[in-house]
C-alpha cells in the first residue's frame, strides 16, 4: 500500500527541481554572502537572483523582498516593526485589529505587543462562512490604530478574504495593511499591487520549498523598525548572515509555483471537488466548513458528526493516509479549531473538523484510495461513540 499525502497545508515535499537548486550552495558554494571574495560574491549572486524570483511570484520590485526565517517570523516583523515604528513618531498609536481567523503567528504576536508596549487590540469576527467584512473593519479602525492584519486565505479552510477591499479601506484611512499570504503563494496568482497591501508574508515550505526561509514583502515608503539588530543584511531590516541554500530554494520554488500556475490549480481543484463529492455522497451528516465561498483549490475542511477529528486523522493514517485536524502548529493540542469557533461552530463540531489539503503530486488514484477507506472508517467511529451522532447532525452542509 503506498503511503498517501493530503496535508500539503502543513507542509510540502521539497519539488526536485528545488532540491537540486540548493544542493551547491549545501556543498561547494558556501561562501558567506557579505564577503568580498568570489566565494562572497557567488553566494550574494545567488541570493539576490533568489529575491527577484520571489518578487516576480507577487508582482513586487526584488528590493520589497525582506528574506526570514519564515511565515511565522514574517508575521512578528511585520506587526512588531509597524508597532515599534509607530510609538517613536506618535505614542497614541498603539491600537492593532487583526481578524478572528488569524492563524497564530498573528494573534500571538498582537497579544504580546499588548503586554510589551501596551498596545490594545481590537479582533475583527467573521462570518458564519469566514469571511472577514471591509466594513467591519473600516468599523474597528480609530485614530490610535498603526497596523490592520488580516490573512489572505486561512490555512484550515481555504477560505479567501477581501484583501484587496480591506487594503482599500485601510489606504483610505491611513493605516497599513499586513496580510498573512502563507497559504496563497504558489496557491493562487497574487500581485501585491492589485491587492494594495503594504507589507505580505510568505514562506518556502508551503509551496515545495525548503523549510526555515520565508519572506516579508516591505512596500516602498513603509516605515517599519527592525526587531532583528546586528549587521546590515536584508537592507538592515533583519540582521544575520543569510541561509544561502535555504533562499536559493525558496527562489527556484517561486518559480516552479508560477510555471503552469492556472493548469496545475485547474488539476487540484477538479480532485479537489471529486473527494469533496464523493464524501458528502458516501457518508450521511457532514458539513464543509467554507464551502460556500471562496476557497484555495487544495484545500477541503469537512466535519464529520459524531467522530472526533483527531480519531479520524488517526484512522486515516493507519490506512497510510496523511491529512490533519486542524492547523500543523496546534495539531498536538487537541484544541477545536479557532477558525471554526469563530465562524459560529460549536466545540463539537469545530472538533470534528479534518482537512484534506492537496498538492502537485496528488494523483485520482489518491482520492479513490481515500473515498474508499473513509465511509467505514466514520462507520466504526461513529459506532465506537455508541453509534450516537451528535445533535449537530441537523447542521446545514454548506456545499
Amino acid at each position: 500500500m503506498n503511503p498517501i499525502y493530503l496535508d500539503y497545508n502543513a507542509t510540502s515535499p521539497i519539488h526536485p527541481s528545488v532540491f537540486d537548486a540548493m544542493v551547491p550552495f549545501l556543498r561547494d558554494d558556501f561562501g558567506n554572502p557579505s564577503s568580498i571574495h568570489h566565494y562572497g560574491r557567488k553566494a550574494r549572486v545567488a541570493i539576490e537572483d533568489a529575491r527577484e524570483q520571489v518578487a516576480a511570484l507577487i508582482g513586487a520590485r526584488p528590493s520589497e523582498i525582506v528574506f526570514t526565517s519564515g511565515g511565522t517570523e514574517s508575521n512578528n516583523a511585520a506587526l512588531y516593526g509597524l508597532v515599534a515604528d509607530a510609538r517613536v513618531r506618535d505614542s497614541d498609536r498603539n491600537h492593532l485589529v487583526v481578524s478572528a481567523v488569524e492563524h497564530e503567528a498573528v494573534r500571538r504576536i498582537a497579544d504580546r505587543l499588548c503586554v510589551d508596549f501596551g498596545c490594545a487590540v481590537t479582533v475583527v469576527p467573521c462570518d458564519e462562512n469566514g469571511i472577514v467584512h471591509p466594513d467591519a473593519v473600516t468599523a474597528a479602525i480609530t485614530e490610535r490604530t498603526c497596523v490592520v492584519s488580516v490573512m489572505h486565505t486561512n490555512n484550515e479552510t481555504g477560505v479567501v478574504q477581501p484583501v484587496a477591499d480591506i487594503a482599500e479601506v485601510c489606504s483610505t484611512r491611513g493605516v497599513p495593511f499586513h496580510t498573512d499570504a502563507v497559504q496563497s503563494a504558489g496557491k493562487l496568482p497574487l500581485d501585491v499591487r492589485n491587492i494594495g497591501c503594504s507589507l505580505m508574508s510568505l514562506s518556502a515550505h508551503k509551496m515545495s520549498g525548503p523549510k526555515g526561509v520565508g519572506a516579508l514583502f516591505v512596500r516602498r515608503g513603509t516605515a517599519l523598525s527592525s526587531s532583528q539588530v546586528g549587521g546590515g543584511q536584508e537592507q538592515n531590516r533583519r540582521a544575520g548572515t543569510e541561509n544561502v541554500a535555504a533562499i536559493v530554494g525558496f527562489g527556484a520554488a517561486a518559480e516552479f509555483a508560477a510555471h503552469e500556475l492556472e493548469s496545475r490549480n485547474a488539476r487540484i481543484a477538479g480532485l479537489r471537488d471529486e473527494l469533496e463529492h464523493r464524501i458528502v455522497e458516501s457518508i450521511p451528516d457532514v458539513v464543509i466548513n467554507g464551502g460556500a465561498v471562496q476557497r484555495l483549490p487544495n484545500t477541503l475542511n469537512v466535519s464529520v458528526t459524531g467522530v472526533a477529528g483527531s480519531d479520524m486523522v488517526m484512522a486515516l493514517d493507519l490506512e497510510g493516509i496523511a491529512v490533519s485536524s486542524g492547523a500543523a502548529c496546534s495539531s498536538g493540542s487537541h484544541r477545536p479549531s479557532e477558525a471554526l469557533l469563530a465562524m459560529g461552530y460549536t466545540e463539537e463540531l469545530a472538533g470534528a473538523a479534518v482537512r484534506f489539503s492537496l498538492g502537485y503530486a496528488t494523483t485520482r488514484e489518491d482520492i479513490d484510495r481515500v473515498v474508499e477507506v473513509l465511509p467505514s472508517i466514520v462507520g466504526r467511529l461513529r459506532a465506537s461513540n455508541d453509534g450516537s451522532i451528535s445533535n449537530n447532525a441537523e447542521v446545514e452542509v454548506r456545499v
